[in-house]
């Protein structure tokens, strides 16, 4: 059997008719960038996340740039993040000129440790980026505790985590702001790149319209130089139409989640846990295993497809090396890129699917052979 890791054509198939229309909306109004597409998706969503604003941005990573910008953040400045993240989260940091600060993650949620943020916190610290890895949210109010008292800027990055819950309340209204990505294959995913902000202050708000779209507020006139990060209008209208379809599917995710985990009990895969706090929307489906690529192998071989998310933490990354983290700093960051598999996992995923994917898994895993101490990563 040939299963897909993601497959966006059965989530567009029946959206068919609404995309279309979308498409031919557009090019009749030549509102190409930004105008009224936009304009809807950004009202939508700031509802859908209750909050008072939503700024439509060009990716997620500019999301992120542009509101740590907005808060004043740059050169001679740190903001604590984490290393097991896709590098966005640490180059939005890096694009303002500020230094990333890296801590481990809770070995249980795969998220923010709240006290090793509050341990990495100096007197440079002016923000902290929790991220909401794999559709969790991370500890919210531990770590607004942690940077209330010290007038701490808290910046979610929800770019996995759409329509995800922190005890009732949608991520992109937990912080001082949130950042989405509406990459393709998102949870809600747009037809090309996307990104927002969201936030419940109305300056922020305006700082970051302002950044998107060359300093201004009034066509040729300018009050600072920025940049061109401006959302398209196609992205704003595909956008607006998935938007009433994302709850339906992020309940569908949890389902085929939780029959994988049901499947997987008892067995040597280690499930992702759900913290009792959150309702995770399972943008991946991510399992600990002790021999990753003898399963990987096994897997594709089988037709089945699947993934890694993300193999090297940030703080061991080229990239970061001038920061001098080694090998062994974090250690639940450095064990979880070295042990974790993503699993096939979409709304549309027939359930016969995960059913065979899990015993395959199974089986696999439990005839492998053993590893000596000194393979183990």
């Amino acid at each position: 059997m040939k299963v897909r890791f993601v497959d966006l054509s059965a989530q567009h198939k029946p959206l068919e008719e609404e995309l279309r229309a979308v498409f031919d909306r557009v090019i009749t109004n030549c509102s190409f960038v930004l105008g009224p597409e936009v304009e809807e998706f950004e009202k939508m969503f700031a509802g859908y996340c209750g909050v008072d604003h939503c700024v439509a941005v060009s990716n997620g990573t500019a999301a992120l740039q542009l509101a740590l910008q907005a808060l004043g953040i740059g050169p001679g400045d740190e903001v604590i993040t984490v290393a097991h993240t896709f590098i966005a989260t640490a180059e939005a940091i890096s694009a303002t000129g500020a230094r990333p600060v890296f801590v481990d993650i809770d070995p249980l949620s795969y998220t923010m440790d709240p006290a090793k943020a509050e341990r990495a916190i100096t007197t440079k610290t002016k923000g902290i980026i929790p991220v909401h890895l794999y559709g969790q949210p991370a500890d919210m109010d531990a770590i607004n505790a942690v940077a209330g008292k010290r007038g701490i800027h808290v910046i979610e990055d929800a770019c996995q985590a759409h329509g995800a819950r922190y005890k009732g309340r949608r991520t992109g209204s937990l912080g001082m702001a949130a950042c989405f990505s509406f990459y393709p294959s998102k949870n809600l995913g747009a037809c090309g790149e996307g990104g927002a902000v969201t936030t419940n202050d109305p300056s922020l708000a305006k700082k970051v319209r302002m950044l998107r779209d060359h300093g201004s507020v009034k066509k040729y006139e300018h009050e600072f130089p920025a940049y061109n990060l401006r959302l398209e209008g196609i992205q704003g209208g595909v956008l607006t139409a998935k938007l009433p379809h994302l709850d339906g599917w992020n309940e569908k995710r949890r389902a085929l989640a939780k029959r994988y985990t049901q499947l997987f009990a008892g067995s040597k895969v280690v499930a992702p846990q759900q913290m009792s706090y959150a309702e995770h929307v399972y943008h991946l489906y991510v399992a600990v295993v002790e021999d990753r690529e003898f399963l990987r192998k096994a897997l594709s071989e089988q037709g089945i497809e699947n993934s890694l998310h993300y193999p090297v933490p940030l703080h061991m990354q080229m990239a970061y090396s001038n920061l001098g983290y080694k090998q062994g700093d974090l250690p639940i960051s450095e064990y979880v890129a070295a042990n974790h598999i993503s699993l096939p996992i979409y709304a549309e995923l027939p359930v016969e699917h995960v059913e065979y994917v899990a015993k395959t898994v199974r089986e696999i895993v439990e005839c492998q052979p053993a590893l000596a101490p000194g393979d183990r990563a």
